[in-house]
């Protein structure tokens, strides 16, 4: 799954990730979980900058 595309990710009481084009899964990680894995990727592509440094 790309996380570009992920819109929300919700808990009720499954977490829910809806992507930008409708679709939705139904995922075994908490959504805090997912958060850290979004970010993980957001910082791997550069679209963050690394936690405790600085933006250039």
């Amino acid at each position: 799954m790309n996380a570009l595309y992920i819109e929300t990710v919700e808990e009720f009481p499954d977490t829910t990730i809806s992507l930008t084009d409708g679709k939705k899964y139904i995922v075994l990680e908490k959504s805090a979980e997912v958060a850290k894995k979004i970010e993980s990727f957001y910082r791997s592509v550069q679209l963050m900058p690394q936690a405790g440094g600085e933006e250039t």
